[in-house]
């Protein structure tokens, strides 16, 4: 099924329910390897023809979008009006779509200073299983009662409905950008982003990768040249990066996100203060494995992307798991047997089985992809 507007959307799934009760989400196909292994629908929602801007007044810095459209085609048009959703997941470069993005939680180094799509969208329009049409925010930043659908479906991996429409804050495109690499561990990466804070020099991210500490500031030229200096004043090895060095860099961080063929790349997330030892004990597993490992860690927030090359990796898998619990997500899983999924079940599974029940008392999207928590028995078709 290929809906282009939300009316179409919500016939496709409200005629359907007899004849196709299971249904899956696609849009580009960048993020089909995440989480669990989708079990088999009766048909396909493609969001790709729902594409395109429905509003976007640049003195409101908001814009709302169809949910299939491609984040690089958004910021092509915001561009033109100095402006941008800040925002930098890799799989964009590969024509992610703005709602696959929010169903996957993903997010880039800009997570630092400007947070991830839960921080970034205002608006949300969602199909439920039964074709009900579900909104919730609008066009202006504030807060709104009731239930928060942005929020709900950020990360939900279309298991919840389909995202149809997204109201996206705004900001400005940055006059200077400057990044400054910092050589040291992953404990020394933490120090010196302590610092990096506690001097008030508002990096935009903040990304330890390849082994060195990798500071993106952004602003008017004179002031990121002021805290540039600040940065290396706080580290003596620090170096400022010339343009091409710094695309070379951050392009090695978005490898490590991507992964390459016969990779697994695995989302870990821990307190920030416990970076430096799940970094430290995720290399060593894979060390003792004989596996090829690569690390980038959002420092600040505690985000470690986990590239593994070279062998299988399901044993890998499993003991991430038991060490760091539900917050080991995969995101590739060439690696992996068909069978790898999520590990033991957070605290908060009861929640989650009651969110899916309210929302798709069917269970008729995603079935598989958050096996073995989602048990797909309690909903039967």
């Amino acid at each position: 099924m290929h809906p282009s507007t939300v009316e179409e959307l919500r016939d496709a799934i409200a005629g359907t329910g007899k004849t196709h009760p299971r249904l899956l989400v696609a849009g580009t196909g960048t993020a089909t390897s995440w989480g669990a292994p989708a079990a088999p629908a009766d048909a396909i929602i493609d969001t790709t023809k729902s594409t395109g801007v429905l509003r976007y007044n640049p003195a409101d810095m908001t814009i709302a979008v169809r949910a299939g459209t491609p984040l690089v085609a958004i910021q092509q048009v915001l561009a033109e009006h100095h402006q941008r959703v800040a925002f930098d997941p890799a799989r964009a470069a590969r024509g992610a779509t703005v709602g696959g993005l929010l169903a996957t939680a993903d997010a880039g180094p800009l997570r630092t200073g400007y947070g991830s799509l839960r921080d970034l969208v205002i608006g949300v329009t969602v199909v439920l299983s039964d074709g009900t049409v579900a909104r919730s925010g609008g066009h202006v930043i504030k807060n709104v009662a009731g239930y928060d659908l942005a929020k709900l479906f950020h990360g939900s991996l279309g298991t919840l409905g389909v995202v149809a429409e997204v109201v996206l804050r705004l900001h400005p495109l940055p006059r200077a950008t400057s990044t400054v690499a910092v050589e040291g561990s992953a404990e020394d990466a933490f120090a010196v982003t302590g610092k990096v804070v506690e001097a008030g020099l508002e990096a935009a991210a903040l990304e330890w990768c390849d082994g060195r500490l990798l500071v993106k500031l952004e602003g008017t030229p004179d002031g990121v040249t002021e805290r540039a200096g600040a940065v290396c004043a706080i580290a003596a090895d620090a170096q400022v990066l010339s343009e091409d060095e710094a695309d070379r860099a951050w392009a090695g961080v978005a490898a490590t996100a991507e992964g390459g063929s016969g990779s697994t790349v695995l989302r870990i997330g821990t307190l920030p203060t416990a970076g430096p030892r799940a970094v430290g004990k995720i290399l060593a597993l894979a060390g003792e494995s004989g596996i090829a490992a690569r690390v980038s860690s959002s420092v600040q927030i505690g985000v470690h992307t986990v590239h593994l090359s070279g062998g299988a990796h399901d044993e890998l898998l499993s003991l991430a798991q038991q060490e760091f619990g539900a917050a080991v997500t995969v995101h590739r899983r060439d690696g992996l047997g068909p069978s790898s999924g999520w590990g033991p079940p957070p605290p908060a599974v009861r929640v989650m089985r009651a969110i899916k029940r309210q929302f798709d008392p069917a269970g008729r999207f995603g079935a598989g992809r958050f096996a073995p928590w989602l048990d797909d028995e309690e909903h039967p078709s």
